[in-house]
């Protein structure tokens, strides 16, 4: 992981994604909407680790470690509701069926994918302005 990559540059990554996936969502592009949702959450969440100093690039490189480590040191202390972290969970599958599989994925799947990811999103920024990581 690049050292340029820093809390408050992937959550500006995440919140570039999430307006994706609002636009894409709006249009009807469900595939794409569920890829940008994921994608949101998934840079917030690195966000939250890098600033706990626990974005271990061994662990992280792979999206079922990152979620691992997500758990582990933000869910289970209570830094973030167990609900928000299981959304990571639920948006991931989604996604995975969005981009690989010709499974259909529902209009409201998707704005509920989306709407975890606001939801996650805001969490992670909140939780990092209260602890001044940005």
């Amino acid at each position: 992981m690049s050292s340029s990559l820093t809390p408050a540059k992937f959550i500006e990554k995440s919140e570039r994604a999430l307006h994706a996936a609002r636009l894409l969502v709006d249009s009807g592009e469900i595939e794409g909407a569920c890829n940008r949702a994921y994608y949101a959450m998934y840079d917030a969440a690195h966000a939250a680790l890098l600033a706990l100093k626990k974005a271990d690039y061994k662990v992280t490189k792979t999206h079922s470690g990152l979620i691992a480590a997500f758990g582990l040191h933000i869910v289970s202390p209570g830094k973030i509701s167990r609900d928000l972290g299981r959304s990571l969970n639920e948006v991931e599958q989604l996604r995975l069926l969005a981009d690989y599989t010709g499974e259909e994925i529902s209009a409201e799947q998707a704005f509920d994918a989306v709407l975890k990811a606001e939801l996650f999103v805001a969490a992670v920024r909140t939780m990092l302005l209260s602890d001044g990581t940005i």
